[in-house]
């Protein structure tokens, strides 16, 4: 009896160790073919689009949309136009404020301007979009791309373009007169977003043209520049060397100054490509 009792055991012990070692090799095997957990991808950044003079965030209301409907959470803040330090603080003062994480500036003729003093304030601004837009340097105004450029801006007489209107604390609001509007800031648009935009224009403070940049974001910070080769405001060969100047990543579009207008989605591409190369 005894020595039946330990055969039996030996045979249970062997049983049990042949399973235990089955249970492992399952395992094993198990682990070895289950898919891997993949990592989450990382959120999206914001993308804040930053319009130019006269005009206002509609401007950027198709890439908006195009933006929106890939994913992007799309801020596009209006600029006070009363002068490029004010524009740029309160800029800073709407990012600090009212987004969180990575951040995509988008700047769009003036608005490059200020894109190129507000970035380096916010550290979550890890790239700028330029859009024919000024990228000045240091110590450069508007008025002085300007006056070294072929733009139909460039003008002996302020008059002949503008329509100026006094203010009583001394200050002067510039708006574009509707033959230079419909000639040179958006060219190559329809009769009907040409009237839309003289009747709705907003006017930007005849000061905020002469004042000088501070020091420029896009040195530390990477940039992509789309430039419309029939901009008439911002010649493409001035936007072409301010570009190689601040290293962007260039995109040349058969397109006029208001080519996120005339064409969002080549626009769109290109903020893509800047909030990729973030990821």
């Amino acid at each position: 009896m005894f020595k039946l009792n330990a055969r039996n055991s030996v045979r249970a012990g062997a049983a049990l160790v042949g399973a235990a070692a089955l249970v492992v090799a399952f395992a094993s095997t198990a682990s070895a073919h289950s898919p891997a957990k993949s990592s989450p991808k990382p959120a999206k950044p914001t993308i804040v689009l930053v319009h130019g003079a006269w005009e206002d965030g509609s401007s950027f209301s198709a890439v908006t949309e195009e933006l929106q409907a890939e994913g992007y959470t799309v801020d596009v803040p209006a600029i006070p136009l009363r002068g490029l330090a004010s524009d740029s603080a309160y800029l800073t003062t709407y990012l600090e404020q009212l987004t969180t994480g990575p951040v995509i500036l988008v700047g769009h003729s003036y608005g490059g301007s200020v894109i190129t003093n507000a970035a380096l304030a916010d550290p979550e601004v890890k790239a700028l979009v330029y859009v024919d837009a000024f990228i000045p340097d240091q110590g450069e105004s508007i008025a002085s791309i300007v006056g070294g450029s072929t733009s139909a801006l460039n003008v002996a007489d302020p008059t002949t373009v503008y329509n100026l209107v006094g203010l009583s604390d001394g200050t002067t609001d510039v708006y574009l007169k509707p033959a230079t509007l419909d000639n040179d800031l958006a060219n190559g648009l329809s009769s009907r977003e040409k009237a839309l935009l003289v009747s709705t224009q907003r006017p930007i403070a005849f000061g905020a043209v002469a004042e000088t940049s501070g020091v420029p974001a896009w040195k530390t910070l990477p940039s992509w520049d789309v430039v419309g080769t029939q901009d008439k405001v911002i010649p493409e060969a001035t936007q072409l060397s301010e570009a190689k100047r601040a290293g962007s990543h260039v995109t040349l579009i058969n397109a006029p100054h208001l080519s996120q207008i005339s064409n969002p989605t080549a626009v769109t591409l290109v903020i893509d490509k800047a909030a990729s190369s973030i990821n």
